[in-house]
């Protein structure tokens, strides 16, 4: 049961739930929400230590009555789901429809919606899940993200220990900077909250296609360094990333999208229709985060 911390007390209407909270991407979000002055409780798995004017609470997106608690008061959700299978969001839905706040939920650029099946479990279940929440009635915007420039981070133990990132290849995609997708979220909870957007769908990219080996040398750039990347067979990088820990479905899921999500060089300006601005070079995200490689 989702418990908020001592320091703050209830808060009151006009409030925004940010899942995901301790990503990349949720604690962007919850960070820009409080710039705005908007009043932000951010539900997480385990205990996190205090932000200052954000209540945090505890508890798991697939137990319905931490959902409950975790929303009383709360009129817009941020929604980012982290399972692998959408079977288990049924009870998270069933929640959101009898409290009935607005949605933001976070899905992926690459969904086809020709397509009676998608092209891997990532991108099936982002599918599923904005079915559920449109079968609701429950206002939604749905932000489809394409590859977050903060995935490359998982590569900063083998910049570290040398000029070779290896790893599976996958096709070209419009890297977009989770900074921008956080600045459109928040645009996106804000102008929901004002009335000026409803069920609407967005689809956010950065500038430009870029495939792994184009981001490495990027970031070589940004680290002046000759960086490049070696593409290794599905085999070879399933063993490395199950040996490096990883869960067995989160790999498996890896692995398939790297041999069967089709090539995209779509470009929207979905980030600048919401944010103002068009959005950032993945050489811009490298130069700021060099410091995460070193």
């Amino acid at each position: 049961m989702p418990e908020p911390t001592p320091a703050t007390g209830a808060l009151q209407k006009s409030s925004v739930l940010v899942t995901g909270a301790t990503g990349h991407l949720g604690r962007e979000v919850t960070a820009r929400l409080r710039a705005q002055d908007a009043q932000v409780r951010a539900l997480t798995r385990r205990r996190t230590g205090p932000r200052p004017g954000v209540e945090s609470v505890t508890g798991d997106l697939t137990d319905p009555a931490a959902v409950r608690a975790a929303l009383a008061g709360i009129d817009t959700v941020f929604l980012v789901w982290p399972l692998l299978d959408a079977d288990h969001a049924h009870g998270l839905v069933e929640v959101l429809t009898e409290v009935a706040p607005r949605v933001v939920y976070v899905s992926s650029a690459a969904i086809d919606d020709r397509a009676a099946r998608q092209s891997d479990p990532i991108v099936q279940v982002h599918a599923d899940m904005e079915a559920l929440l449109h079968d609701t009635g429950l206002r939604t915007v749905v932000l489809r993200s394409d590859t977050l420039a903060s995935n490359t981070r998982g590569w900063a133990s083998q910049v570290r220990a040398g000029d070779v990132v290896v790893g599976p290849d996958i096709t070209r995609t419009a890297v977009v900077d989770e900074r921008d997708v956080a600045d459109a979220a928040v645009a996106a909870v804000l102008g929901m909250r004002e009335g000026g957007l409803d069920d609407e769908t967005y689809v956010l990219t950065g500038p430009e296609p870029l495939g792994r080996a184009e981001q490495v040398r990027l970031l070589g750039a940004a680290l002046r360094r000759p960086l490049r990347f070696e593409a290794v067979p599905a085999e070879l990088a399933r063993a490395r990333m199950l040996a490096d820990g990883r869960p067995e479905q989160l790999v498996e899921a890896l692995i398939t999208a790297s041999l069967h999500r089709p090539e995209s060089h779509r470009v929207t300006d979905h980030v600048e229709r919401l944010t103002g601005r068009p959005s950032g070079t993945f050489a811009r995200w490298a130069v700021d985060h060099a410091a995460d490689f070193n």
